[in-house]
């Protein structure tokens, strides 16, 4: 059954790619990623990425997890520039950090990375996005060994693997309606 996950998943994937008519959300997009920071794009670089990730990994495709990240992060920050009144180099640097930090759960990580990358200026900035995107990012993550150190919300055990959670979610509601029938 998998083959033909695969098989159907890679002919709407190709598809897909054909009707937009364009290589441009394909791979690992670095040239996109490098043109978020130097002049305003269209909004819908970002959508496009993130429907063609998620059909391709939703079909069963390997690829990559950090890059499209980036990508998706930066071309959402840049299209958000427009409409915060932003400069979009800045928004692009920090929804590349902003993305990655909820994606993986590593907000620390994230704002470090973006200190790294674009100086200690953006410093504050990327830290209150990293930390938002990581409060909003709930527990899941794209590392799915990575344990829970602190739970972000008062439910979920410490030391639980992120891979494990949905299956306790589904035990913790069975119990609870179970306590509410009796």
């Amino acid at each position: 059954m998998r083959h033909y996950v695969l098989f159907f998943g890679g002919i709407v994937v190709a598809v897909a790619i054909w009707l937009v008519g364009t290589q441009r959300y394909t791979g690992l997009g670095i040239p996109v990623i490098v043109e978020s920071f130097q002049h305003p794009l269209v909004w819908t670089d970002f959508v496009g990425k993130l429907v063609l990730t998620v059909m391709s990994l939703g079909t069963g495709f390997k690829g990559g997890e950090v890059t499209p990240l980036f990508y998706i992060g930066a071309t959402l920050g840049n299209a958000l520039a427009p409409l915060l009144q932003m400069p979009f180099a800045t928004l692009a640097a920090l929804g590349f950090v902003a993305v990655f930090a909820g994606a993986a759960n590593t907000p620390i990580a994230s704002t470090v990375m973006a200190l790294e990358l674009f100086g200690p200026q953006i410093g504050p900035y990327a830290a209150l996005a990293c930390v938002i995107s990581y409060l909003f990012s709930g527990h899941t993550g794209i590392y799915r060994a990575q344990r829970v150190g602190h739970s972000k919300h008062l439910y979920v055990p410490e030391g639980m693997k992120l891979g494990e959670f949905p299956s306790y979610r589904v035990q913790e509601i069975k119990r609870a309606n179970r306590e509410s029938q009796e």
